[in-house]
């Protein structure tokens, strides 16, 4: 089951110890140096011109998810998304594992969950196009999916189930919900924001995301089975392949460089993420950490725009234009926490984490 650490926790973890990995092959070309709007259109592309198989929704994807959602402890078994327990409880409602072949309608099987819920979409979403895509299709028990229906994704904790205005995934699953939800943003564009599908405050630099799926991608990190759905996914030479890979899966990091909020596990540390050019990458940001409210940036790049972001992905300060004095701007009367702090010029930006004691 997957660890969940706190923001503060999590944040020291990724600024002091990074897991060896680098971009699968289909990324080949990619440039990482992007950030925010520029990186999320740029992935939007590379995730839709690269989808070039479309699954039907039957049998396409019944027979994708025996293969994507397999229980790596029993290759029989499905996983069920929602679930957390196997035979302790006579609710089989609350199943994690199932054959592979109880698939249907019926009490006791399984169906195929739209984690972006069909009728939320702008237009709803069918059972074609963005209603089959597998990178949002799961296995889930039947009881338990109607008993999802149309919620809201919603802020809670423990196993899954119903909660004040909306529905909970579960602490093991949530991550996966927010990468999930993420991706259809990217591909689907309007039809598929993630402000229509989750309860939460919206950010200030984009009003289309929540912080509540910044907040559990960082929480929750990526599992074995996401990795095995997604590589299977992404080669369209399988037989229930798309082509195109989530992402979010491959580096949850990624949604920090492109909406800031807490800051997720990086899973390419030698792949300088959100850095634009050498000139930006040359800024001196200084004291960090900060014990005077203050922080000063140094170097001979005249910046177009500042921006003081806090993990919640709230915008805190914004300076345009802002005056240098001897090659250096400073910012004062900064509130004590930790923030991304977003530099910008002529359209090229350079992000970097700072602590205000």
């Amino acid at each position: 089951m997957k660890k969940i650490l706190s923001f503060t926790a999590l944040f020291f973890t990724l600024l002091s110890i990074a897991q060896a990995g680098s971009p699968a092959p289909y990324y080949n070309g990619f440039n990482w140096t992007l950030t925010g709007v520029a990186l999320k259109n740029a992935l939007a592309t590379k995730i839709i011109t690269t989808h070039t198989e479309q699954l039907s929704y039957t049998p396409g994807i019944w027979n994708a998810l025996k293969i994507t959602d397999k229980d790596p402890n029993n290759s029989s078994n499905v996983l069920l998304i929602y679930g957390w327990e196997n035979g302790s409880d006579s609710d089989v409602t609350n199943d994690l594992s199932r054959s592979k072949n109880s698939n249907g309608g019926a009490v006791g099987e399984w169906n195929r969950e739209h984690t972006y819920a069909q009728s939320i979409g702008t237009p709803d979403l069918g059972t074609s196009g963005a209603g089959a895509d597998a990178h949002h299709l799961r296995a889930a028990d039947v009881q338990r999916n109607g008993s999802r229906a149309s919620k809201k994704f919603a802020a809670g904790s423990g196993n899954s189930g119903a909660v004040t205005g909306g529905w909970y995934p579960g602490d093991n699953w949530k991550g996966d919900i927010a990468r999930m939800m993420m991706y259809m943003y990217l591909r689907y564009d309007d039809q598929c924001l993630p402000k229509n599908v989750g309860v939460g405050n919206t950010l200030a630099t984009d009003a289309n995301m929540i912080q509540l799926f910044l907040q559990w991608n960082a929480e929750d990190p990526v599992s074995a089975v996401e990795d095995q759905r997604n590589t299977y996914l992404g080669n369209a030479s399988n037989t229930y392949g798309q082509g195109n890979r989530n992402p979010f899966i491959d580096n949850p990091y990624i949604a920090t460089v492109i909406w800031g909020g807490p800051a997720a596990e990086n899973r390419w540390p030698s792949i300088p993420l959100g850095i634009e050019n050498h000139s930006l990458e040359q800024l001196v940001v200084y004291p960090n950490p900060s014990n005077d409210h203050k922080i000063n940036i140094d170097g001979d790049v005249v910046l177009d725009e500042i921006e003081l972001i806090n993990l919640n992905g709230q915008l805190v300060q914004r300076i345009t234009k802002p005056a240098m004095d001897n090659h250096s701007y400073t910012l004062n009367g900064l509130p004590s926490g930790f923030y991304l702090l977003r530099m910008t010029s002529e359209n090229q930006t350079a992000t970097r984490k700072v602590i205000v004691n």
